[in-house]
């Protein structure tokens, strides 16, 4: 056990060497010097330990997740689990939140490039979630600057000069606070083994965030952050538990030094949010609607259930049914816990044209109403150029209040599985297809480049868009749903409008663009994906092949 030393710098930091047996851990990915230096030995040390005592438990972790689904696809649907009735009805609250995270009305999410990390910090904004998930294609390069580029903000020495204009960026004296969205449990880090084993992505980006961090961090009066996203039950938040307490006690922490917001995002997991508050309640200080992923993930969960087909994914809005009472019981959840709850993401991105602007920020300020009237303590934005509209709906709502915990929401009428579950009206429509297919073809094309956060049609785009689009015409086919236009969706009709929207990407993008990217590979993956007999439950597991 290391000394109970919170502030010492990191490259102190001993490395437990007879806790080890010799050559378990391996690093197949080039480290650069730069990269040694925030992947030392002692860093090594640390994921070696971690991988030992948790990464067997992953593949556990998702093999539950099939098995749950198998019974979802042969007629069970979700519900509220039986034996865990007492947590529910249960009168314990969560175990504390700092003081630096009291105040959450505006959250800005981004990935982690150099530029992107500085003035994602400099908005006008409470936090700053520098996400190692769904906006980054985690190429092993990509993945280690930006470790570096979070030690550099957390350090305060973090700059940047664009080598074409010479423009220079640094950060300000009043920084957001940072967390760490790291990778979810689905997802390997291939360029590094344990005992021959591929390890989860997760563990790889918390114990580098965590390592060379935690010191600075906790020096400053803050402490290492994190949201945890895609979990699907409180198993699983319980093996974060033990990871969180597992890491204290090596570095001699105090219980509950580490934080964690988990990602409402998936369907399973709304039916556990007790739960998983209770597994998580030394170390979480909220739950986050992550409204994207979670509608893809409703489509995946009953993608054989007829009766709950979406539509066109523009009108899956946060209004209808099933996602509203997903708002409120998060809400009401959270907040008789003493949790956060966090709303979800404005993906517009503002338009040069005035006109057209104001028509975003209107879409802006209405949807976060909508949020801020539920309870919500916060909400996220994905541009700085949306944090002012976001922010000033939050500020009326708040009044003197940081934040929204007084809103308990206990006159609401229960929310139910049956609401929960709610088939969603809305047409399906030819142009809602073909628009699918350019949105998932040229996100597709951007990741498996390398880059996982694109500005496509007016939105910042991340996985879980794409994820939408592609699974919706999966789902569309499947069932033999009609469009709009009277025609069938089937394997044939994707393939000719696949066929068609491409020569409209090829105009959009021009020429040069499209013979210089990799459209041809990203559409054959869309195809493979779309047409496929099952569900593919994460277009990034095959996209991952794709990058160094």
């Amino acid at each position: 056990m290391l000394a109970n030393t919170p502030d010492r710098d990191k490259t102190t930091v001993e490395a437990q060497e007879p806790l080890l047996n010799e050559g378990m851990l391996s690093v197949t990915g080039t480290l650069s010097p730069e990269h040694q230096a925030i992947f030392p030995v002692e860093a090594q040390t640390f994921l070696s330990l971690l991988c030992d005592k948790f990464a067997s438990q992953v593949e556990q972790l998702l093999t539950a997740r099939e098995e749950k689904q198998a019974k979802i696809d042969a007629g069970e649907l979700p519900d509220f689990l039986e034996d865990t009735q007492d947590i529910r009805e249960g009168s314990w609250k969560i175990q504390g939140i700092p003081q630096d995270l009291q105040d959450r009305r505006v959250e800005i999410t981004g990935p982690t490039d150099r530029k992107m990390v500085i003035n994602a910090l400099n908005a006008n904004v409470k936090v700053f979630m520098a996400d190692f998930e769904d906006s980054m294609a985690p190429a092993w390069s990509k993945v280690l600057d930006g470790q570096i580029n979070l030690r550099d903000a957390v350090n305060g020495d973090i700059s940047y000069t664009n080598p074409v204009n010479g423009k220079h960026y640094a950060l300000e004296s009043d920084p957001a606070v940072l967390i760490c969205r790291v990778r979810g449990l689905h997802l390997k880090e291939k360029h590094v083994t344990f005992n021959g084993q591929i390890i989860p992505g997760a563990l790889f980006d918390f114990a580098l965030y965590f390592y060379n961090n935690y010191a600075k961090l906790l020096k400053k009066g803050s402490g290492p952050y994190f949201y945890i996203p895609k979990l699907q039950s409180h198993k699983e938040a319980q093996w974060w538990s033990q990871v969180f307490h597992f890491t204290e006690d090596y570095f001699g922490l105090d219980t509950g030094t580490i934080k964690a917001t988990v990602l409402i995002e998936t369907l399973p997991a709304v039916f556990e949010m007790d739960e998983i508050l209770f597994s998580l309640k030394e170390h979480i200080v909220g739950l986050n609607c992550g409204r994207w992923d979670y509608i893809f993930s409703y489509i995946k969960t009953l993608k054989k259930h007829p009766d709950r087909v979406l539509p066109d994914r523009q009108v899956v809005t946060m209004d209808k049914p099933f996602l509203n009472a997903y708002s409120r019981l998060l809400v009401r959840t959270c907040h008789k816990r003493g949790a956060f709850a966090m709303g979800g993401m404005a993906a517009f991105i503002p338009a040069k044209d005035p006109q057209t602007n104001q028509q975003v920020l209107d879409k802006v300020h209405n949807d976060k109403s909508l949020e801020a009237n539920n309870g919500h303590d916060g909400t996220w934005v994905a541009h700085p150029g949306l944090a002012d509209t976001a922010l000033a709906v939050f500020d009326l709502a708040l009044g003197e209040r940081i934040n929204q915990l007084n809103v308990s929401r206990h006159q609401d009428a229960p929310v139910t599985a049956e609401d929960l579950l709610a088939p969603c009206d809305g047409e399906i429509t030819e142009q809602g297809m073909r628009h699918n297919i350019r949105v998932a073809l040229q996100y597709i094309e951007a990741w498996i480049s390398g880059n996982g956060c694109v500005p496509i049609y007016g939105l910042m785009e991340d996985a879980a868009t794409a994820e939408i689009s592609r699974a919706s015409i999966w789902q569309w086919i499947q069932h033999g749903k009609a469009l709009d236009n009277g025609q069938t969706v089937t394997n044939e009709l994707f393939e000719l409008y696949l066929a068609e929207e491409i020569e409209v990407v090829k105009e959009e993008v021009g020429q040069e663009r499209y013979e210089s990217g990799r459209f041809e590979e990203a559409a054959v993956l869309m195809a493979k994906l779309t047409t496929s007999d099952e569900l593919t439950n994460f277009l990034t597991i095959p996209g991952y092949d794709y990058l160094d």
